[in-house]
């Protein structure tokens, strides 16, 4: 807080907020370091993102129309919801981070995200049948159950996925993020600590390629640790067939989102405006990997607020995918709120993404 109102402050004061790509590479040059670790990424982005509300603000639209490229229509986007956590959103009760649902079948935002409410409420219902708690709620909103083992959370999202009155696969497919840079080992090796295993990264390869041959699973998120390219390259051919999703490995950032186009691997990236610190080179990192044939999923953080503005930053940038959390917390709430009053007052001149936006061959 120190820094905005004041260095940053005195810096950017009198700089035109609707030249947003001025503004922001102020704000990169006076921090001075390749990855904002002066100022700070997060200090960096508030200024940013407040920039872009006070411009839209002044022009009198809405934030999606204000970062939409001439002429580019808004999109509401195909929402990746979190069902069950385990990892660090969830004390590790499990190694696997997220099981999430992804909602193929509806022909709206409005009906995916009342058939991931009604998927979380089942899945709620499978877990209390089999005696397990469901009080914990997770760091964003996702259920938090002890399983025995991680394929167990694939078991019990489909019986959710069932009692809901849904089709696994047709209606709702699953999507993983399996974080693997936080069970990792030095010596390369992967520590399911839940199940008492350690495998190479070519078996937790052959374990993920066999969940997908099961379970109707359309996404999976950081297969692998972030540095390990050698098997992100051969997991990319092994896995081939759906979408393949780096946030630990690409981290919003330009130079490694390079890398992977040019080395072949993943097909889709997460962008976090917060790890980038700007919302002109989020931006750019998007533009990027679409041009690449890779899609993007807009998301939030954990420790995240009640803002909205990612929601408008989806439609308007055209992202296609959006993930936030759960269905509960106020905090992920809010942000399918707004997406629920956009696709409102937009009505029919705004497509819905839908399955479309998934990435599916490499």
């Amino acid at each position: 807080m120190a820094g905005v109102v004041g260095e940053i402050a005195g810096a950017v004061r009198g700089v035109d907020a609707l030249d947003q790509t001025a503004l922001d590479t102020l704000l990169r040059t006076l921090d001075g370091t390749p990855d904002l670790g002066r100022l700070g990424a997060n200090a960096t982005l508030g200024v940013s993102i407040a920039a872009a509300l006070a411009a839209a603000a002044a022009r009198g639209i809405a934030l999606y129309e204000a970062v939409a490229d001439d002429g580019a229509a808004p999109l509401p986007p195909l929402p990746m919801i979190n069902i069950i956590s385990g990892g660090a959103h969830s004390g590790r009760s499990i190694d696997v981070q997220d099981f999430l649902a992804v909602p193929l079948g509806a022909g709206s935002f409005t009906a995916a995200i009342e058939w991931a409410s009604r998927v979380r409420a089942g899945t709620a219902d499978e877990l209390t049948s089999r005696g397990l708690p469901v009080a914990l709620v997770a760091d964003e909103g996702g259920l938090g159950p002890l399983l025995a083992t991680n394929r167990a959370g694939l078991d019990v999202l489909v019986a959710g996925i069932e009692r809901a009155g849904l089709r696994p696969g047709e209606d709702v497919g699953i999507a993983i993020d399996v974080a693997a840079t936080q069970f990792v080992r030095a010596d390369g090796r992967y520590v399911l600590a839940a199940e008492n295993r350690v495998l190479t990264a070519r078996e937790l390869v052959a374990e993920l390629a066999d969940w997908c041959a099961t379970y109707p699973i359309v996404s999976v998120e950081d297969a692998l640790a972030e540095d390990d390219w050698p098997a992100w390259r051969a997991g990319t051919r092994r896995l081939a067939g759906r979408q393949l999703l780096g946030d630990d490995l690409f981290v919003t950032n330009p130079e490694r989102l390079e890398r992977g186009i040019r080395e072949g691997v993943a097909n889709a990236g997460l962008v976090k405006p917060n790890q980038i610190g700007t919302l002109d080179t989020a931006r750019a990192v998007i533009r990027r990997a679409q041009a690449a044939g890779y899609a993007t999923v807009l998301s939030a953080r954990s420790g995240e607020t009640e803002d909205d503005w990612l929601a408008d930053l989806a439609v308007g940038w055209r992202t296609g995918q959006i993930k936030v959390g759960s269905t509960t917390r106020s905090e992920r709430t809010a942000k399918w709120n707004r997406l629920l009053r956009l696709e409102t007052e937009l009505g029919s001149r705004a497509e819905y993404a839908g399955r479309g936006a998934l990435r599916s061959a490499t």
